[in-house]
């Protein structure tokens, strides 16, 4: 069975930085994409970030770009999504989510979360003072 396991979350004062990380386990094929979605009260799900294992690529939405960067393991086990210069609108529950392909890493599929088959459990980060 697929299982992806998200931790990291936490409470963060404004500025500060958290590193979220999610383990992948199950999953026999190496072309897929792992992004990383946060839902917020009120809002709409919105791709944060995304991993197209098959070639390496990243995707990053325009609200975290030069904040936020994904990365992985050696043993390519691990996704980490760094978040710095944390804001109070970056509070969320942040789940990772695997693609069945790689090419789902882009913006031309929108939603981005319609076409993510697994999911993990959310993690909370709150930012505020």
């Amino acid at each position: 069975d697929v299982q992806l396991q998200a931790s990291g979350g936490g409470l963060v004062q404004p500025g500060g930085s958290l590193r979220l990380s999610c383990v992948v386990s199950g999953f026999p094929f190496d072309d897929y994409a792992i992004g990383w979605f946060r839902l917020a009260p009120g809002k709409e799900r919105e791709g944060v970030s995304c991993l197209n294992r098959a070639d390496g690529s990243a995707y990053y939405a325009d609200s975290v770009k030069g904040h936020f960067t994904i990365s992985e393991d050696n043993a390519k086990i691990t996704v980490y999504l760094q978040m710095n210069s944390l804001k109070p609108e970056d509070t969320a529950v942040y789940h990772c989510a695997v693609a069945l392909g790689g090419e789902f890493c882009s913006s031309r599929y929108t939603p981005a979360h319609r076409f993510y088959k697994y999911w993990g459990q959310g993690t909370q980060v709150t930012v505020s003072s």
